[in-house]
């Protein structure tokens, strides 16, 4: 069936969250952390990123390690560390290498498009906001504003109904193996795997893999009015 709409992830999708929270973390040690080599800041970058589980574990676990672990100029309780989070975090937030191209030309091609992502509502829609991706979606849908998150298939459904597509002809973008694309093509959305830091631990295969957003377009095309 001709593909007429396209749902995408946010965080390493259409967000660079790696780019994201490496730079905040560059930024916490120079700010926040006594005085260390580029070697040992290097490992103190890459035990965050190892330690927050990329954004899956909870903030506050993460945090309440943090404060333990981290070697602090002035160490932090929990509530100035989230402080510092939500002022800081979102200043170094990207688009994804060739987001805006590839969202222009689905948009060219005449699809309709939506965001479909877990999450606090006030984050990820100010993420959404500050990357100035809004106007590009037909529907954005939030965990955090339904109540529902991926891979629940209700999620998929709301969704679609809110697309006025069926599943068949409709595909999901993202970086998550089982909460962007198995949830999904239990419903008959095909799925399109963009290659990030997960790994491939669900049953089957995508229907299409990627390592870069500008090779969606190609694979699409031919889809659109077969």
């Amino acid at each position: 069936m001709s593909i007429k709409a396209i749902l995408f992830d946010l965080d390493n999708t259409l967000m660079d969250r790696d780019w994201t929270f490496r730079q905040f973390a560059t930024q916490l040690i120079n700010e926040c952390l006594v005085k260390m080599s580029a070697e040992e800041q290097e490992k103190q970058i890459a035990y965050m990123i190892e330690s927050d589980a990329d954004g899956y574990r909870d903030k506050q676990g993460f945090f309440l390690e943090l404060i333990e672990r981290l070697p602090w100029v002035n160490r932090p309780d929990l509530a100035e560390l989230t402080r510092y989070y939500k002022l800081n975090y979102m200043t170094h937030a990207r688009v994804m290498n060739h987001g805006v191209r590839t969202l222009e030309q689905c948009k060219a091609l005449g699809l309709r498009l939506g965001v479909i992502t877990n999450g606090k509502s006030e984050l990820q829609h100010g993420k959404i906001d500050r990357l100035g991706l809004r106007p590009f979606f037909d529907t954005i849908v939030v965990s955090g504003d339904i109540g529902i998150k991926k891979p629940d298939p209700r999620i998929y459904m709301t969704a679609l109904e809110r697309l006025g597509t069926v599943a068949e002809e409709t595909i999901i973008v993202g970086d998550h193996p089982r909460n962007d694309l198995w949830g999904a093509a239990e419903l008959g959305i095909r799925g399109v795997w963009l290659h990030r830091a997960h790994t491939w631990d669900v049953e089957g295969r995508p229907w299409q893999e990627i390592h870069e957003l500008n090779e969606l377009i190609p694979l699409i095309q031919e889809q659109i009015n077969p």
